[in-house]
């Protein structure tokens, strides 16, 4: 009987969580009904599972509003149905076209239409007619009553109560952005779209009963066997698992090769422990894609940097993926893949700001349409904007918002109706708000993504799912991390800026060498590290003058320490003191000393805890990790905590520790899931650090023009225009004969580009750059004014910033002259 039921998903419409739905279903003993959010899929799988885990048979569904006009409600038969509306639903937004008044055939599906919108002559075999309880007494006369097996009791559910609906109208309010006074009632649901109980319901269809019973044969002909799977991941690269397999141990053992030498027994035997553990989970498809994704970013001169837990394997070191030694660094495997593990890994691989999108262009292409989409956030109303949204849609003046704002517990100055801005504001929050994207995360389907979800087309012309990392991950899908930062832009343009400027092609690439070079070292332990990547910040600069760091080990220990969680536990402070006087302290354990021994005992990386309770305790690394994971998370009630807390003590006791001994790491153990970090992630970063500090060392001046154009450092762009000039650059304003839009460096002469200029415009710019290098330079200000048309207030700009210097002439003969030329 109920086939038309609102989340919060229909967006800035309903009220209820999925959890609210299906708790208000038990009360009234419903056992079957239908989600249909409004043009959305984002909660399908989460309703699926608390619809079973109470017993409840999911239906699923979506409702198709163009424009806020509803137009018709689709529910699936099967999951084949289900995805047939996703299809439907993608596709008008992937295309740019409106959702049409009738829907193609979807195989699998019924359609519902509004009571009066359709004519039951023209319904197809799979088509029905709403009828909702304010329809009843009217059908006696009207014609529909001639085509009863068209017509089913439409009841669509939204709010709970009084309460929810006037929730539900301040959201509609937001959305179309006008005071709710205002607000028409074909722009809200009506008073009447609660969950009524089954009893209610019998009463207000009591002269057709038959309607209540055609709704409840559609729901009992619906059914969905949607279930969390990692084979809804693309299942190979290569076509078959056995082709997957047979390439990965070729890329890895080649790679091997090329990192360690022919004769390195150690990191062979890890490697063949590596691909073990990969085939028996099925995860050389995801290895296989990722190096796929690098290997097409280095054919296009792209550089990233592979960071995260992926760090931890020696087979994706060996494939190129990342440029971390795990076994310099003494990083498990396990902390990225285990048998014990339930969230699937996820490399998180960094490129240039500006060539993201162009890798993820690739990934779109390579793998096809409808199989490929970027992951959804949701934005969700929250804190100090919530009250702003409901003092607007109140009509409240601005100054009262903001005094309510400001002074929240200022009652007596507030506007009266501050208190239902306070109710219904605890009502909002959390409601999500609208769709946006995730940071970088990239799904690929072995069958189209349609399956589960529907797909929006996002401004930057790459769409995203329905749904968020937790429920992707939930439904047991992979998810590929394709991020970007200016650190990279940095390092890039500098190479390309030394091969331009000086003639001299450098390779970045070679860290070993990069590592041990004599110059870097000294840079970095002065703490001269403006510019460079992550370690640039006073505070970091400050760390590493403190503790004279000189190697990349000490690095990746201050890159860790350096975090705010660290600094604010005491750690930071006392691994200072532990490096500076080492024979001062005593380790609480042997094996502090012999597996913490290169952080002075001092637990400062997620690693750390797997080391701990691995070789203090004896739980298998597998188990480590899940510890560690719950440590460092939210999930210290759950079972799996309970079991390996009490495996921990017990091993413990039957090592014979010492209680205390036992309960002060158990003790340190809790605590350090305050500011943890990755090991494998502070690692990555500190290669990329290396490579800048190695630029700077040797080619400053380059550097600080990649810097300079790149944007997005830690200091405003004037702190990097001085560093230039401290390292020797001699600084020009811009000139229209020699800079360009970015900054330009020619020898040690630097040309500070259009771009720092406030008020120009850019196409201005690049007309008369274009001009001078078909044309030559411009002789004087008669000649750049013949050649390119300008407003005269954009002269008047570049000749008070001296861009016409090179002319000889003061700045008041050139603005005479401006006005004679204009």
């Amino acid at each position: 009987m109920y086939l038309n039921v609102h989340s919060c998903y229909s967006l800035r419409y309903g009220v209820l969580s999925p959890e609210q739905i299906v708790a208000a279903a038990v009360l009234r003993g419903i056992t079957a009904l239908a989600l249909t959010d409004i043009n959305n899929t984002s909660c399908t799988f989460e309703f699926v599972v608390r619809c079973r885990e109470a017993g409840i048979r999911p239906v699923l569904g979506i409702e198709f509003r163009r424009d806020g006009r509803l137009l018709y409600v689709g529910l699936a038969r099967s999951d084949e149905g289900f995805a047939g509306l996703c299809r439907f639903l993608s596709e008008c937004s992937l295309d740019g076209h409106p959702l049409p008044d009738t829907p193609p055939e979807m195989e699998g599906t019924y359609i519902i239409y509004p009571h009066a919108v359709r004519s039951p002559e023209k319904l197809r075999p799979h088509e029905y007619i709403g009828i909702r309880p304010n329809a009843v007494n009217a059908l006696f006369r009207s014609p529909l009553r001639r085509h009863p097996d068209k017509l089913v009791a439409w009841v669509p559910v939204t709010f709970l109560d009084r309460d929810g609906y006037r929730t539900h109208k301040l959201l509609r309010a937001i959305d179309t952005n006008q005071i709710i006074g205002k607000l028409a009632p074909d722009q809200h649901a009506a008073e009447d779209e609660r969950f009524f109980f089954p009893s209610e319901l019998a009463t207000l269809y009591a002269g057709c009963p038959e309607l209540l019973t055609r709704a409840a044969g559609l729901l009992d002909q619906c059914h969905t066997d949607m279930q969390a799977d990692a084979r809804h991941n693309r299942q190979t690269f290569a076509g078959s698992t056995r082709d997957d397999l047979q390439l990965l141990h070729k890329l890895a053992l080649g790679g091997l090769h090329r990192r360690y030498g022919p004769d390195n027994k150690e990191a062979a035997g890890r490697v063949r422990r590596e691909l073990d553990v990969i085939e028996k989970m099925h995860f050389a498809p995801y290895f296989l894609i990722t190096w796929d994704i690098i290997r097409y970013a280095r054919s296009a001169g792209f550089f990233h940097v592979g960071r995260g837990s992926g760090a931890n394997s020696i087979v994706a070191y060996c494939l190129g993926i990342t440029d971390v030694d795990p076994i310099e660094l003494d990083l498990y495997f396990e902390r990225f893949i285990n048998p014990y593990r339930s969230s699937p890994p996820d490399f998180d691989i960094d490129f240039s700001w500006d060539e993201r999108d162009d890798v993820t262009d690739y990934i779109f292409k390579r793998y096809g349409r409808g199989y490929t989409a970027l992951l959804a956030t949701y934005n969700t109303f929250k804190g100090r904007s919530i009250i702003r949204e409901l003092g607007k849609v109140f009509g409240l003046p601005k100054d009262d918002i903001d005094r309510i704002v400001d002074e929240p517990l200022a009652v007596d100055k507030h506007h009266p109706y501050a208190r239902h801005i306070f109710h219904f504001g605890k009502q909002l929050d959390g409601l999500p708000n609208y769709l946006s994207i995730h940071a970088g995360g990239i799904l690929i389907g072995e069958r189209p993504l349609y399956a589960h979800t529907a797909l929006q087309m996002m401004p930057k012309g790459f769409p995203v799912t329905h749904f968020d990392m937790h429920h992707a991950e939930d439904l047991g899908y992979h998810k590929y991390d394709v991020l970007s930062q200016r650190g990279l832009g940095h390092i890039k343009e500098a190479v390309d800026l030394v091969r331009a400027n000086r003639g001299v092609s450098v390779d970045i690439h070679d860290i070993p060498r990069i590592k041990e070079d004599e110059r870097v070292r000294t840079q970095l332990r002065s703490g001269q590290c403006i510019g460079c990547f992550y370690i640039e910040s006073p505070a970091m600069r400050g760390l590493l003058s403190k503790l004279k760091c000189d190697n990349y080990v000490h690095l990746v220990a201050a890159s860790s320490i350096i975090r705010p969680g660290v600094a604010q536990s005491g750690m930071m402070r006392e691994y200072i003191q532990r490096f500076h006087h080492p024979h001062d302290f005593q380790y609480i354990h042997p094996v502090f000393r012999e597996h913490l021994g290169e952080t002075f005992g001092v637990m400062v990386y997620q690693e750390d805890v797997m080391k701990v309770v691995h070789h203090f305790a004896g739980l298998d690394l597998d188990e480590s990790d899940v510890l560690r994971r719950v440590m460092t998370g939210k999930k210290k009630s759950s079972a799996a905590f309970a079991r390996l807390r009490q495996k921990y003590f017990d091993n413990c006791g039957a090592r014979g520790y010492p209680e205390a001994l036992t309960q002060e790491v158990w003790r340190q153990i809790e605590s350090f899931s305050g500011y943890s970090f990755c090991k494998a992630h502070s690692a990555s970063y500190a290669v990329e650090s290396f490579q800048s500090l190695w630029l700077k060392a040797w080619y400053p001046l380059e550097f600080m023009v990649a810097v300079i154009n790149n944007f997005g450092g830690f200091y405003r762009t004037e702190i990097y225009v001085h560093e230039a000039r401290m390292q020797g650059a001699r600084i020009h304003p811009p000139c229209v004969n020699r800079s360009r839009w970015l900054t330009s460096i020619r020898g040690e002469d630097v040309y500070l580009g259009f771009v720092h200029l406030q008020g120009l415009e850019r196409q201005l710019a690049l007309d008369f750059i274009t001009e001078r290098e078909r044309g030559g330079p411009f002789r004087d200000l008669a000649d750049f004014c013949r050649r390119v048309p300008a407003d005269p207030s954009q002269l008047d700009l570049l000749i008070r910033i001296s861009a016409f210097r090179f002319t000889g002439q003061s700045k008041y003969e050139l603005l005479w002259e401006r006005g004679a030329v204009g």
